[in-house]
């Protein structure tokens, strides 16, 4: 902001998508509070996962991401089975 104030008074545009970050981020942080310290909320509650997957309806896994073709390749390897055995 001081360095907008400072030495690019007249500049509008940055004066406005300074204002519009600061708000992202004043809205990003007030949902943070609201979600615990949470990025993302919680899709079912811990004690169901937990339930789900001592039953079998769930599973437990590490998801591995390649990081060069994210949106094209990606496993989920299962804990408790080889490293050959992956979904």
């Amino acid at each position: 902001q001081n360095y907008l104030d400072n030495f690019w008074p007249d500049l509008k545009a940055a004066h406005e998508l300074f204002d519009s970050i600061l708000q992202a981020r004043r809205e990003r942080e007030s949902e943070s509070q609201e979600n615990n310290g949470k990025e993302y909320p919680e899709h079912l509650p811990v004690e169901i996962l937990e339930a789900g997957i001592k039953s079998g309806r769930y599973i437990q896994g590490t998801l591995n991401v390649n990081k060069h073709r994210a949106q094209l390749e990606a496993f989920v390897r299962l804990e408790g089975f080889g490293s050959k055995e992956t979904g």
